[in-house]
């Protein structure tokens, strides 16, 4: 039964993604591409995707780029249904091209990306905000419908004013991402949570509605119960960030390896209905040497959030 429902999701999304994705000289989708990404942005179910962090770690300048045809490989071997991209990827000129061909050759669908910026120090404002009006245009050609936005570490407390400029940048960012059809949802790192939640409480008490994304496995380092944080803020999470790690702390080289207690989340998930997108990402220690391919502890993680969580 599950292989028979693991061949429906991806001959759905094949599917959708039939009759090949062209791009224009300008790198804009051909209409017809567009119009069968439509149909998969349209549905309601949860999503289960990946992030490329894991390869990315091991890359000079953590520069996906160059080994993008692996990442969507191995992505698409392993049973995930889309891709989270990195924004640096969509900095050079041919991206919209290259990952479209890439995204319609292993049926991944492009869901969104993450980014991220200083947006705490107004002296770079501008520099954030012109890096996002070269991406969010180049996701939305690729059908990408989410921003995952991290506002960036001051190394200590940020104080009222920064927290004023950080929410101020935001506002400007998520009017840029609806002009486009993306929504943009705070995803957080250890800073955003640690102190009480010190810098999400103070974005949220400048932009109250905002979307969230968080990522489970940070809330545990920054010392936050995800169940906790899932039935306090579960009418705004819209995305979800999935990793594991082991009782010391340590993480574990798959989702499900290690010792956070996902079926305990995945009631509070339960609870809330969740219905947004749920994104494996896997993260390794400097100091690790993986035992399997990358694509097999994809492959297993995948597996782990189908048996446990139920997407």
């Amino acid at each position: 039964m599950r292989t028979n429902a693991r061949l429906g999701r991806r001959g759905f999304l094949r599917a959708a993604l039939a009759g090949a994705m062209t791009a224009t000289a300008g790198g804009i989708l051909s209409s017809s591409c567009q119009s069968a990404r439509r149909g998969w942005r349209a549905k309601k179910r949860v999503i289960v995707g990946a992030h490329p962090w894991v390869y990315a770690a091991t890359q000079p300048n953590y520069d996906i780029y160059p080994v993008l045809d692996g990442i969507f490989a191995d992505m698409s071997d392993a049973g995930i249904e889309a891709i989270e991209l990195m924004h640096t990827a969509l900095r050079y000129p041919d991206a919209v091209e290259r990952i479209g061909g890439l995204s319609d050759k292993y049926a991944l669908p492009v869901i969104g990306t993450s980014f991220g910026g200083a947006m705490w120090d107004r002296a770079q404002h501008e520099t954030v905000y012109e890096d996002a009006r070269l991406i969010v245009p180049r996701l939305a050609a690729l059908r990408g419908r989410t921003l995952g936005t991290s506002v960036g570490s001051a190394g200590q407390a940020k104080t009222p004013e920064q927290l004023d400029a950080q929410a101020e940048l935001l506002r400007r960012l998520i009017a840029l991402c609806d002009d486009h059809g993306v929504v943009l949802n705070l995803h957080n790192h250890t800073y955003e949570v640690e102190n009480n939640l010190h810098d999400l409480k103070g974005t949220l008490a400048r932009i109250p509605d905002v979307p969230l994304g968080p990522d489970l496995n940070w809330l545990v380092r920054g010392g936050v119960d995800p169940v906790d944080f899932i039935e306090t803020y579960g009418s705004q999470v819209v995305f979800l960030h999935l990793r594991d790690q082991y009782a010391d702390g340590t993480w574990s080289e798959a989702l499900g390896e290690g010792d956070m207690d996902y079926t305990a989340i995945a009631k509070a998930l339960n609870n809330i209905r969740f219905s947004g997108d749920a994104i494996i990402e896997l993260a390794h220690e400097g100091s690790f040497t993986p035992t399997r391919p990358l694509r097999e502890s994809l492959r297993l993680s995948r597996a782990f959030v189908k048996e446990t969580l139920g997407y």
